[in-house]
């Protein structure tokens, strides 16, 4: 005999019914939610479910004209999966220019202090997440250049893991990359100043 549990609906409404599959190789589990708003899923139908959402805003601005990778203050944030097979979704919006026209800045995203989502080796080039150079032409001192990252990342962890972004430019002519400004960064309506973020999140695999 097939079991089935059968639930009626008061003063004579429809009814709702679980049935155990007809063979034991089609065994399905069901997990009862731990919390008022929690969503009732098999074990084989999470897949690819939001889990957590962790973000930082960067309003502010950043500035450094170190020749070596620095972190971006702000840029920054910390998650812990819930299980070591989740996938961590990792979303960059930055906004940044160079004091120097004609010279490179260039950005990393960083898990810990491995260096991800960068290009491959290819001789003398540099490897980075976003690699931009600010060209001298008309309006270059209120442009802000804007870039994305989107990067679906295998931390294997359920420990705390950091995010960040890190940064670097171009060292002569004693530049400095900017975050959030503009390269002359005008006071006045043309100077603009922007935001930036980083979100991370736990998609269930």
């Amino acid at each position: 005999m097939t079991a089935k549990i059968k639930l009626n609906a008061a003063s004579g409404g429809g009814s709702f019914s679980l049935q155990a599959p007809s063979s034991s190789s089609n065994n399905r589990v069901f997990t009862l939610p731990d919390s008022a708003d929690a969503t009732l899923l098999t074990s084989t139908s999470a897949t690819g479910k939001i889990l957590q959402v962790v973000q930082a805003v960067k309003t502010d601005t950043f500035s450094s004209s170190s020749a070596s990778l620095v972190d971006i203050t702000g840029l920054s944030l910390s998650i812990t999966p819930s299980a070591t097979s989740s996938k961590i979704l990792v979303s960059v919006d930055v906004k940044y220019s160079i004091t120097v026209v004609n010279r490179w800045i260039l950005l990393q995203l960083v898990r810990g202090s491995t260096a991800i989502y960068q290009g491959d080796t290819a001789s003398s080039r540099s490897r980075a997440s976003v690699f931009a150079s600010l060209f001298d032409a008309s309006g270059r001192s209120t442009h802000i250049m804007n870039s994305h990252i989107h990067f679906l990342d295998s931390p294997n962890t359920t420990s705390a893991t950091t995010y960040k972004l890190q940064g670097t430019c171009q060292n002569d002519s004693s530049p400095s990359f900017v975050i959030n400004r503009s390269k002359d960064d005008d006071d006045a309506n043309y100077g603009g100043r922007t935001a930036s973020s980083i979100t991370a999140m736990e998609v269930a695999a």
